[in-house]
């Protein structure tokens, strides 16, 4: 029957049978059907195959199922007595039936190098006309790179020097109004003895971290020195191996307790295997299949199945008893627990609006006006609102105010934005004192008749000073002050009739038919008197 096939296609077949592939998938390659494949490899009824001979032909090119090409290559034969073989020139099976085989020793140079999937994949193409997919190239990649992985190294800590932290989900609760919610439990583990604390929490908010985090501080008797955490959202703003950027408020909790928190390495969940298991554990062994009626009754449960179960467990990498060797080594070696609690507060990011405030919970606290429109940290308990800039230096402290007030701070008002009015009555005066005595003497007489709305008077005159000499304004009000008139409108006209006048005696002086100059000083009074002030 074999003898019915073209030769190449009996080569096919054997030579796929001897890289250990189905019937199945050697049918889809081929295209031969499965009882011909049977009989050229000369497997029986149990599906065994006897031993053949390696094929000598040459890779032979087969058509997938998805038209693209791959290379089936004969057996590599073994390296020379004597040789160095580099850890990837000699590919496992799997390997052999890619069609990047053919590339391989271009590929292992280019790992040589560092270089990434998709830059291999490019290189091949621009280089080495490569025709295959990117996918093949990387799978290929990544089966020789888990080759040549080197194996994880385990490291233990003295006691009392780290504790590791993740969250997990914990088991639902009926809340309040008999719904079913989930929560989160939060695992702590103890490096050296293993020793465990659990807590759900209803959110991963930065102020339950802290606070079940503080609780098993108090459940430990102590604190460890490092705390190993992920790049949780609660404690990490930006993850960064080297200089990570951690939560301010994270920041002043472990300068409270004396301890340091460090960031895993992003997507490396080995830098905290110990607490990785840990979270696995509670959720099998301790929640699995539970519905609790409250949060408070999953956290007593917790508390309870710790000291009953999880710490009477002898650790299976220790090889010792968890609570005992908590008890005996770790527990002692933890730094001593501050006497307070650490302060309770919120905190958050606000944007200064435009005009100079923030809002923090429903009321508005003015900031330095050079922060408008910057981002600043904003930090609030029941009495104080505390802000900070991007260094987290202190730069505005501001006492609570109710819903909808505003707490203003003079020096945050650019001095621009700050008139005359709002700077007080003092500060006009002094002001006014600049032109001269006359009208410092009516502003005065002005302000004790007219009252609070001379302020406006007092704005009005000192805009004189714009568009008039100081002689011009001094004259007009010292007329004005004799004759009992505290009107601003009758101070502009007595200054455009002095201009007047100035032209009159001006022109006086070059025509003896004009009228004496003192027939001017009644004719002002008359003016006053007919009805400009009124």
């Amino acid at each position: 029957m074999s003898n019915r096939l073209p030769m190449d296609k009996v080569q096919a077949v054997q030579h796929l049978g001897q890289l250990g592939w189905s019937q199945r998938r050697i049918a889809e390659a081929t295209g031969v059907d499965r009882k011909s494949i049977r009989r050229v490899l000369g497997q029986n009824s149990k599906g065994t195959t006897p031993e053949v001979e390696a094929p000598t032909a040459p890779p032979v090119q087969l058509d997938d199922s998805k038209g693209t090409t791959q290379v089936a290559a004969a057996p590599t034969a073994p390296a020379a007595a004597g040789t160095t073989v580099p850890s990837h020139d000699v590919p496992p099976t799997s390997l052999s039936r890619s069609g990047c085989r053919a590339f391989h020793e271009q590929i292992v140079a280019y790992l040589e190098q560092q270089l990434t999937a998709q830059r291999i994949y490019q290189d091949l193409v621009a280089e080495h006309g490569y025709q295959g997919s990117y996918w093949a190239v990387n799978r290929y990649v990544q089966r020789l790179s888990q080759k040549g992985a080197l194996p994880f190294r385990r490291i233990e800590v003295p006691a009392g020097a780290e504790a590791q932290i993740d969250f997990g989900k914990g088991a639902p609760y009926i809340d309040g109004e008999g719904k079913q919610r989930r929560c989160h439990v939060l695992r702590v583990v103890l490096s050296h003895s293993r020793k465990g604390y659990s807590e759900v929490v209803p959110r991963q908010t930065t102020e339950f971290f802290l606070r079940a985090l503080e609780n098993s501080f108090r459940a430990f008797g102590g604190v460890p020195r490092t705390l190993v955490v992920d790049n949780l959202k609660a404690a990490v703003l930006q993850a960064d191996w080297f200089d990570p950027e951690l939560n301010p408020k994270i920041i002043d909790f472990c300068r409270h307790y004396g301890t340091t928190v460090l960031p895993t390495k992003p997507r490396t969940p080995q830098h905290k295997g110990k607490v990785e298991r840990g979270v696995g554990y509670v959720q099998a062994n301790a929640l699995k299949g539970r519905i609790f009626e409250s949060l408070a009754k999953q956290n007593e449960f917790l508390a309870h199945w710790e000291r009953t179960v999880a710490d009477t467990r002898i650790h299976g990498t220790t090889k010792r008893h968890v609570g005992q060797l908590f008890r005996d080594v770790e527990r002692a070696a933890l730094q001593l627990l501050p006497p307070d609690y650490f302060p309770c507060y919120q905190e958050s990011k606000r944007i200064v609006a435009r005009d100079g405030h923030i809002e923090v919970a429903k009321s508005y606290y003015s900031m330095p006006p050079e922060y408008r429109t910057h981002e600043v940290w904003a930090r609030w308990d029941t009495r104080t609102v505390r802000v900070y800039n991007s260094k987290f230096e202190q730069i505005a402290i501001h006492p609570r105010v109710e819903p909808g007030k505003f707490s203003t701070h003079r020096e945050h008002i650019a001095s621009q934005k700050i008139n005359s009015i709002e700077r007080g009555t003092a500060y006009l005066l002094d002001k006014t004192s600049r032109i001269g005595p006359h009208t410092t003497r009516w502003a005065e007489a002005m302000l004790v008749e007219r009252g609070i709305a001379g302020n406006r008077v007092l704005q009005g005159l000192l805009s004189l000073a714009r568009k008039h000499t100081s002689d011009a304004i001094e004259k007009a009000c010292e007329t004005a002050w004799r004759h009992r008139t505290f009107r601003l409108r009758s101070v502009r006209q007595l200054i455009d009739q002095n201009v007047s006048q100035q032209q009159l005696m001006d022109f006086l002086e070059e025509d003896i038919v004009i009228r004496p100059p003192q027939e001017y000083a009644q004719f002002v009074h008359e003016i006053i008197q007919g009805g400009l002030y009124t």
